[in-house]
């Protein structure tokens, strides 16, 4: 007869390995806890989730990382720097996360990056754009894959001067990156052209452009050029009402991230022509690297690859490299291991700066056309990240010290 105690001695003992065997467990992976605008921002980041699967899927079948598997607790937050932070409060505290990566709009891009300067974790920002994250607000624990906006806007500016045109419309979603990307554009193009004029700005609500108000406000100012930041859903509106109304006939337009698959295919045969812009030509890079992972990814979602996809490709094999190369995911060790990280991506190699922790990627710049009824990229060329950057003595001035 099994008396009450020993019943309660086996329960004890059967919870006990339960949890040594879940503690076991869990010591076989590394957590990663990644979030991101999922629900916001579906066209690019729905892409860019394939692309860290495919990665965390080749990196597992490789054999993993220091002899464990990775794996990847991802979150929504919303669009919204309040909930950015309670999801990583979360990841940490119940999910027990080593590390942190993601990001897309600057806003909660730059709640991250101050949450791991205060929690002391490692964070891989892959997609904000905005300068601050490396320079203002940089810290130790926070490194950036994707091109800054200072460098594609540096990217664009040779190309702006080249037009010589005298009289500017600049329109841009009116947050930090668009704010941002305006700023440089100004001051780099007025560097080149001293006699340029900027005659018009229109800053728009960030996923809410009133596009026929925009539309007339640019041509009643009459510009001979047009800078364009929008992107998404606010940049297809921009589009078909400035194609309605004839904003773009006989008219330049250099536009940051329009090249994009994210943001071009949606336009169908509405894309723009003549555009100057930064993008992912995809379909015609014919690097090694390019057709590997184009490949890889083609087979695995039997889909093409967008930019999103190369990011959130080479964010995932960033974190992998720089677990190698710290031995370890303690947070100062990964800091420490990511200055000078050389990393392999579907554009080449790329390499985390250690005067401010950005990455060396750069970007595709060519002008906008259509073919078989869907927006393409023509005469590109690739633009390394090293080469638009500020000297160092510049980004000692921009970024405080760790």
């Amino acid at each position: 007869m099994t008396t009450r105690a020993g019943r309660i001695s086996r329960f004890m003992v059967s919870t006990l390995c339960s949890f040594a065997a879940l503690g076991a467990s869990a010591q076989q992976t590394i957590k990663i806890g990644e979030i991101n605008s999922y629900k916001a921002q579906p066209a690019f980041l729905g892409p860019y989730k394939n692309g860290w699967n495919l990665a965390l899927e080749q990196v597992n079948a490789a054999g993993g990382v220091l002899g464990k598997q990775l794996e990847v607790v991802s979150r929504d937050d919303n669009g919204n720097p309040g909930d950015t932070i309670r999801v990583a409060q979360e990841l940490i505290a119940r999910e027990q996360v080593q590390l942190l990566f993601g990001g897309f709009l600057s806003n909660t891009g730059l709640a991250l990056a101050d949450f791991a300067k205060q929690k002391k974790i490692f964070f891989l920002a892959a997609e904000p754009l905005t300068d601050k994250i490396v320079w203002a607000d940089g810290n130790k624990y926070t490194y950036r894959l994707r091109p800054s906006t200072y460098m594609q806007v540096a990217m664009l500016v040779p190309e702006a001067a080249k037009l010589k045109k005298k009289r500017w419309a600049l329109v841009y979603p009116n947050y930090e990156y668009g704010q941002s990307a305006v700023a440089t554009f100004k001051k780099l193009l007025s560097a080149a052209q001293p006699d340029v004029q900027f005659v018009v700005e229109q800053a728009t609500p960030l996923g809410n452009v009133d596009a026929g108000a925009v539309t007339q406000a640019i041509a009643d100012a009459k510009p001979d050029a047009i800078f364009n930041v929008l992107f998404g859903a606010d940049l297809g509106k921009f589009v078909r009402e400035g194609n309605t109304r004839g904003l773009f006939k006989d008219r330049a337009v250099v536009s940051l991230l329009t090249g994009e698959p994210d943001y071009l295919d949606p336009l169908g045969a509405e894309a723009p022509t003549g555009w100057i812009v930064t993008g992912y030509p995809w379909y015609s890079i014919d690097t090694a690297a390019n057709k590997q992972f184009v490949d890889a990814y083609q087979a695995k979602y039997h889909d093409y690859p967008r930019l999103g996809s190369v990011v959130g490709y080479s964010a995932l094999m960033s974190i992998a490299d720089g677990i190698k190369k710290a031995g370890s995911t303690d947070p100062d060790k990964l800091a420490a291991a990511f200055k000078g990280l050389n990393v392999q991506t579907p554009f080449g190699p790329v390499m985390y700066r250690p005067q401010d922790n950005q990455s060396t990627m750069g970007a595709y710049v060519g002008v906008t056309g259509v073919k078989d009824g869907k927006g393409v990229m023509t005469s590109y060329r690739y633009i390394d990240g090293a080469s638009v950057q500020p000297s160092d003595a510049e980004v000692k001035k921009l970024r405080p010290a760790d």
